[in-house]
């Protein structure tokens, strides 16, 4: 591991596709904004892309577009597959293996240039790294709190709690700074929208931070991000 490490916070989420990416983008450019200097790390990828013979992330170039472009891009997400399915699958399918250690050393870089340093998982807290592990033994062995993005959907209390009872049974437990609720769609007929925020902070030991809708450029009250590191 580096010699010097930055604090952070873990973006997961209570399933794939929640809005994960642009939540650690939000968090992003409101740090840099109080002037801290942001890394940005995915330790792996599928779903890639190629441009110009090399295989883009488009949440890893997402993510160091909001953080104002430190570093180098290609080390916000080292391991890159194309096929869109768990990572440790999409690297078989190229005839490749998931690097299990790079998955924890990739961040160093991060470390040693960065005031706070942000990583997004793959898919859910429990979603699989590898036949013997999930993002949440990547999640404990970073040492980050977690930041976990939920769908404001009919079902998501259910979704947040098993993932918050996913991070507290975990050996070690996974410490939670809070959730945040992303509205998925531009409109909904879903009377649940309406309750879930109130429902989940009377459920949930973790707090409730904030909320955001449709691809709305801010969250819905200001966060102390810093506090929660």
């Amino acid at each position: 591991m580096a010699k010097t490490r930055a604090p952070g916070l873990f973006i997961t989420g209570t399933d794939t596709e929640v809005g994960k990416t642009y939540v650690a983008a939000l968090i992003a450019r409101a740090l840099v904004a109080s002037g801290r200097r942001v890394g940005v790390y995915k330790p792996a990828a599928s779903a890639c892309w190629y441009r110009d013979g090399v295989l883009v992330s488009d949440d890893a170039l997402l993510l160091w577009e909001a953080a104002g472009r430190p570093g180098q891009l290609d080390l916000v997400c080292p391991q890159r597959f194309e096929a869109p399915l768990a990572p440790h699958l999409a690297a078989g399918e190229e005839g490749r293996e998931l690097d299990a250690r790079l998955l924890r050393t990739g961040i160093d870089y991060w470390h040693a240039r960065s005031d706070v340093v942000l990583v997004e998982g793959a898919g859910g807290l429990m979603s699989p790294l590898g036949q013997q592990e999930s993002v949440a033994d990547v999640a404990a062995d970073l040492g980050f709190p977690l930041v976990v993005v939920a769908r404001n959907v009919l079902g998501t209390i259910n979704h947040t709690l098993q993932t918050l009872i996913a991070a507290a049974a975990h050996d070690p437990p996974l410490p939670v700074a809070g959730i945040v609720l992303n509205h998925p769609t531009p409109g909904s007929d879903d009377p649940s929208t309406a309750a879930n925020r109130q429902e989940l902070a009377a459920r949930c030991a973790a707090p409730v931070l904030a909320e955001f809708a449709w691809e709305a450029g801010q969250f819905d009250e200001p966060v102390d991000w810093l506090a929660l590191l």
